[in-house]
Order: C-alpha cells, then sequence, then structure tokens
C-alpha cells in the first residue's frame, strides 16, 4: 500500500505534532474556524436579503432555520464519531494495508448512513412540517412561509447529514483546509444564487422566501458531492461496503443525541428563564448570548483539532503523547477563553451602546461580567470535550452534561423570577453549567477518573 493516501499523512501527523505541538494544534485550528464561522455567515447574507421581503418572511425564516439547527444538531454524531473512528485508524498499522482500506469503507458507510438517514427524517419533516411551524409559534401567514421555507431545505437534508460525515473524516485524516474551501464555496454560490431566485434577477422567476430556501438546498447538494469526492480523494477509494461501520456508528450516536439534547435542553431553559423575567432581561440574554456562542466558535476550533490528534495517537497505542495532545488542547483553550473574557470586558461600553436598549441596561452590567469571567473555564469545557471525543468517552460525555444540566438548572431556578437578581442567576447557571463540564473532564485525563481512555498506566 506504499503511496497510499492515508499511509502518507498518519505517518507525517504525529512527527510534525511530537517536533511542534502547539504550531501544529494551531495550524489544525485556523482553518477549523474559517469553516465553522462561515455558516453563521451565510445565515447573515440569508437574513439581509429576506429582510427586503418583509416581516413575516424574515420570522419565517428564523421559524425555519430554528427547526433545521435542531435536525442538524441532533445528527451530529454522524461527523463527530466519523472523525474519531478515521482518526485512530490512521494512527494504526504504519505500513498502510488493513487500516487504509477500513478508513475508505468507514467514510463510505458513514455518508451512505448519513444520506439514508437524511432522506428518512426529510419525508418525515415534510409531512409534519405544518405542525412543527406551528409549535415554533408560527400563525396564520407566518406559518404558511415556514411550511413552504421548510420543505425546501429539507430536500437538502441528506445533503447537510452527508457533508457532516465528510467533514468529519476529512478531520480525521488531519485535513482541515478542505472542509473550509468546501464551505466558503457553498457559501458563495448561495450569495450569488440568493438575489436570483429572491427577487428574480438575472431572467430568473422572484421567488421571494421560497427562492432564498432554494438557493440553500442547491448549496448544499454541491457542497455534499465536493466533499464526498474529496474524501475520497484523501481517504482512497473504497474496495467494498461493510455495514459493521454502520453499527458502530448508531450506537455511538446514542450517547452523543443524549449528549445535545441536554446541551440544547440548558440552552433553551436559559432563554425561557429570561422571557419570563421581563422583556428586557430577555434582550439582555439575547445579546449576551449571541456573544458566547460566537466565542464558543474559537473554542471548538481547538477540540476538533484534539479530538483528531487524541484518536490518532491512541490508534498508535502511544497513551502518552496522547495525554501530551490533552494538556496542550487544554492550554489554548483556557489561555484563548481568557483572552476572549478581556476583550469583552474591554468591549462592554460598546456592546452596551450598540446593542442594549436604554431601558434595559441595569440588567445588563453583570450577566455581562459573569459571561466574561466564565470564557476560560468554558474554554476548557470545550477543550476537555474535544479530548473525550478523540478517546470515544462518549458516555462520559453523556453523563457530565446530563450533571452540569441538573447543576445548572438546579442554580437557575434557585430564585424568583420577579427577584431582583433572577437574571444575574440566569449567567451564573452557565457558569456552573460550564464548570461541571471543564471539572469532569479535566478530572477524566488527570488523574484519570474511573475507566479513564488516557489514564497513565505506567
Amino acid at each position: 500500500m506504499a503511496g497510499h493516501p492515508l499511509t502518507e499523512w498518519k505517518l507525517t501527523a504525529a512527527q510534525s505534532f511530537t517536533d511542534h505541538p502547539h504550531r501544529t494544534l494551531v495550524a489544525l485550528s485556523v482553518p477549523i474556524l474559517g469553516s465553522l464561522v462561515a455558516e453563521p455567515l451565510t445565515g447573515l447574507v440569508d437574513t439581509a436579503f429576506v429582510a427586503r421581503l418583509g416581516v413575516e418572511a424574515l420570522a419565517a425564516l428564523g421559524a425555519g432555520t430554528m427547526l433545521l439547527s435542531a435536525l442538524i444538531w441532533g445528527f451530529s454524531f454522524l461527523g463527530v464519531a466519523t472523525q474519531t473512528r478515521v482518526a485512530l485508524l490512521g494512527g494504526g498499522d504504519r505500513e498502510g494495508g488493513a487500516s487504509d482500506r477500513s478508513a475508505a469503507r468507514l467514510c463510505l458507510v458513514a455518508m451512505t448512513l448519513a444520506t439514508v438517514l437524511g432522506c428518512v427524517v426529510a419525508v418525515i419533516g415534510v409531512l409534519y412540517s405544518d405542525s412543527a411551524a406551528r409549535a415554533m409559534g408560527a400563525e396564520g401567514g407566518v406559518a404558511d412561509l415556514s411550511v413552504v421555507y421548510l420543505r425546501l431545505r429539507l430536500i437538502g437534508l441528506p445533503a447537510m447529514l452527508a457533508s457532516l460525515a465528510a467533514f468529519g473524516a476529512l478531520r480525521g485524516a488531519h485535513d482541515m483546509r478542505t472542509p473550509l474551501w468546501i464551505a466558503a464555496g457553498m457559501n458563495a454560490l448561495n450569495l450569488v444564487l440568493d438575489p436570483l431566485l429572491i427577487f428574480g434577477l438575472g431572467g430568473f422567476p422572484a421567488m421571494g422566501l421560497a427562492g432564498a430556501a432554494i438557493a440553500s438546498t442547491l448549496s448544499q447538494w454541491v457542497g455534499a458531492f465536493w466533499a464526498a469526492a474529496a474524501a475520497m480523494r484523501r481517504l482512497g477509494r473504497p474496495d467494498g461496503f461493510d455495514w459493521r461501520h454502520a453499527r458502530g456508528l448508531l450506537s455511538t450516536g446514542v450517547d452523543l443525541f443524549l449528549r445535545a439534547a441536554a446541551l440544547n435542553g440548558f440552552l433553551i431553559l436559559g432563554t425561557r428563564r429570561a422571557t419570563l423575567i421581563g422583556a428586557e432581561a430577555g434582550a439582555v440574554h439575547q445579546v449576551v448570548r449571541s456573544t458566547w456562542f460566537f466565542n464558543a466558535l474559537f473554542l471548538d476550533s481547538f477540540a476538533i483539532s484534539g479530538q483528531s490528534l487524541v484518536a490518532h495517537f491512541l490508534g498508535r497505542r502511544d497513551r502518552r503523547r496522547a495525554r501530551h495532545v490533552a494538556l496542550v488542547v487544554c492550554q489554548w483553550s483556557f489561555g484563548t477563553g481568557a483572552v476572549l473574557g478581556l476583550l469583552m470586558l474591554v468591549c462592554q461600553p460598546w456592546v452596551q451602546k450598540l446593542y442594549i436598549p436604554a431601558e434595559a441596561v441595569a440588567l445588563f452590567g453583570m450577566p455581562w461580567l459573569i459571561a466574561a469571567v466564565t470564557q476560560p473555564v468554558s474554554g476548557l469545557s470545550f477543550g476537555t470535550d474535544g479530548v473525550q471525543f478523540g478517546s470515544s468517552d462518549f458516555a462520559f460525555l453523556r453523563n457530565s452534561v446530563l450533571s452540569a444540566l441538573v447543576a445548572g438548572v438546579s442554580l437557575m431556578w434557585s430564585v424568583e423570577v420577579d427577584s431582583p437578581l433572577a437574571m444575574d442567576f440566569v449567567w451564573w447557571s452557565f457558569t456552573a453549567w460550564a464548570a461541571v463540564r471543564a471539572a469532569a473532564g479535566t478530572l477524566r485525563v488527570w488523574p484519570g477518573l474511573g475507566a479513564a481512555p488516557l489514564k497513565d498506566r505506567i
């Protein structure tokens, strides 16, 4: 198997990190950050175009994208599990051979499974799209537009899930740049198609919100084929189809699905609590939460890089270097969180002036301060999550997030909704939520809580 794509990169990955650990982690993380940022930027472009259609179209866009985001989050295990398993295979069998062929077969099975699941969920979604839109609070014209938008976007769901799997395979092979170029290409195509299909430019019929949905769906299918071709080029062509990989991906998916549900549950409860406190609190929460999500993109880039590196070294049965990866990832995650928190403190006056209504200013200071101070802890929670992903410690991740959910919600609801401290406690609960995850993840590696995959057994 000399010259096989997998054989070539798996020998250089270990040496690169061994020689230059910090430089290697940053080099892997920067393109990941670019691909993560691409999606919200596309959402902003779509929003800007659709806003010209009126408030009903904009509200329908919000309801539809929220539902699609929940679906994608629920099936994110396709990318996570594929990335870890490909990286594990890349760490073993140095001379090539079985691991090379198995990685290509795994990628094919993951993309096929993603496409099949996407088709099944899309059909169900089309059948129940009206009920789903109304469950989001859409009524009248907004509900009608939401249904049209959601049904057209669901045609692209198989492509979205297949892209998740292909991106996971590429990142498992330490190719972080190709997903960035694909994401950028998809976004560029969407940017070109949006005005043509929404407003009927260039001889196209004006389709309004439906045009925005079609533009996104077409871009996603182009991206899916591009990602599939890139993954096969990186890993080599599969020599067969092995459904045993599907069983492994699905068994992993149960733990990751429950984890995603717990994460979503906490975020939804936080938003609901802020809304119950009052409109001013809801406005403050939206600004602070949006900033927290933006910062999370930076932190998640280190986690994704660490995931591939940890799995790679475990595949080589090199636990010592895998633990070194964990240390470097946590250092960068914590340090980046500290820098982001400092920037939040420095930028507070400008954020308050630009985004906070005058009647909500009194509620803004403390939640923003709490969120800023929590950034290093949040960084550590992301970093340790990536380490656990890389070590296939999915059941532990599920349990730690469920524990964090209980701790955060208990603190959030420990004061009455009409208390002057109620909004502060919403963000203290975010601190508790992040701290439980960070503490559990750190103790899992140092000294090695329970049956830790990275426990130093020497």
